[in-house]
C-alpha cells in the first residue's frame, strides 16, 4: 500500500470526467439554495423568527429533512456508481490493471476518492445551512442578526453520525459497481433498497435494513414520526455493515478474473 498516495491522486483525476464534483456541488447546496429563496420571498416573517432562541437548531432540523431522507442516500448511490464505474466504459480496467499498482492499493484508492466526495458533499451542505442563514441577513438588513449563539460542536457531531449512516450504502454500492458492467443495475438496486428502507420504519425489525440509517437518524427524534425505536445503536450498525460490505466487495474484486 505504499503506492496509495499515487493511486488515489490518478482516482480523484479521474473524478474530473465525471458528473461527481458536480453532484457534490449542486447536491450539496440545493436545500439550503430553496431555504433562502424562500426566506426572501417571505421575508415579513423574519425579524420574529431570527430572535428566536431556537433560530439555528430549527434551520438545522428542517435543512436535514430533505437531505437524511432522500439527498444523502441518493448522493451516495449515484456518486458511488459514477466514480465504480468510470473503468466500465471503453474497458479502462484493462489500461488500469497495466499500471504497477496492486489490486488492494486500486480497490481502497477508489474507496477513498469516494468517502472523500462524500465528507465534501456534507461539509458544503453545512456551509449552505449557515449561508441560508446569513444571506438573507446581509440582503435585507431589516432584522438583527441572530442572537442565539450557533451550536458548532453539536452540529459537527451530527454531521459525522451522518456520514456514519451513510457508510453501508457508500460499500454496499462500492461492491456492486465494481461487479456489475451495466451501470443501470446498481442505481436500480440502491433506489430500490432506499425504498425498501422508507417502507420498513415502521417494522420492529427496519433498523436491520442497511439503507434505512439516515432515516432513523433523523426521525428517532421526532415525537410525529412512526418509527419503531432501534433496540440497537444505529451508528455501529451502520459501521458494522460498512465494513462487511467492504470486505465483501474487496474478496470479490480481488477474486475476479476478468476485470475488464
Amino acid at each position: 500500500m505504499s503506492d496509495f498516495p499515487a493511486a488515489f491522486r490518478c482516482e480523484w483525476r479521474k473524478t474530473k470526467r465525471s458528473l461527481g464534483l458536480w453532484l457534490v456541488v449542486v447536491g450539496a447546496f440545493f436545500t439550503p439554495a430553496i431555504v433562502t429563496i424562500a426566506r426572501l420571498i417571505n421575508h415579513a416573517q423574519l425579524p420574529a423568527l431570527y430572535a428566536m432562541d431556537s433560530f439555528w437548531s430549527a434551520l438545522w432540523k428542517s435543512s436535514w429533512e430533505s437531505m437524511a431522507v432522500f439527498f444523502l442516500p441518493m448522493a451516495a448511490i449515484l456518486m458511488t456508481g459514477l466514480i465504480g464505474q468510470l473503468e466500465f466504459k471503453n474497458n479502462g480496467w484493462k489500461q488500469v490493471h497495466t499500471l504497477p499498482l496492486g489490486r488492494s492499493t486500486l480497490f481502497f484508492a477508489k474507496l477513498a476518492v469516494i468517502l472523500v466526495l462524500m465528507a465534501l458533499f456534507l461539509l458544503l451542505f453545512d456551509v449552505g445551512i449557515y449561508l441560508s442563514a446569513i444571506v438573507p441577513w446581509l440582503i435585507l438588513h431589516a432584522f438583527a442578526y441572530p442572537q442565539a449563539p450557533l451550536p458548532l460542536d453539536a452540529f459537527s457531531q451530527q454531521t459525522m453520525l451522518y456520514f456514519v449512516d451513510c457508510l453501508p450504502i457508500v460499500a454496499a454500492q462500492y461492491l456492486l459497481s465494481l461487479h456489475f458492467r451495466n451501470f443501470l443495475v446498481p442505481i436500480g438496486t440502491g433506489f430500490m433498497a432506499w425504498v425498501a428502507a422508507l417502507a420498513a420504519l415502521s417494522w420492529k425489525f427496519g433498523y436491520l435494513v442497511p439503507y434505512a440509517y439516515t432515516l432513523f437518524d433523523y426521525l428517532q427524534g421526532s415525537a410525529n414520526a412512526r418509527v419503531a425505536a432501534p433496540l440497537i445503536d444505529v451508528h455501529l450498525l451502520a459501521a458494522a455493515y460498512a465494513l462487511a460490505f467492504v470486505v465483501g466487495g474487496y474478496v470479490l474484486f480481488i477474486a475476479r478474473r476478468q476485470k475488464g
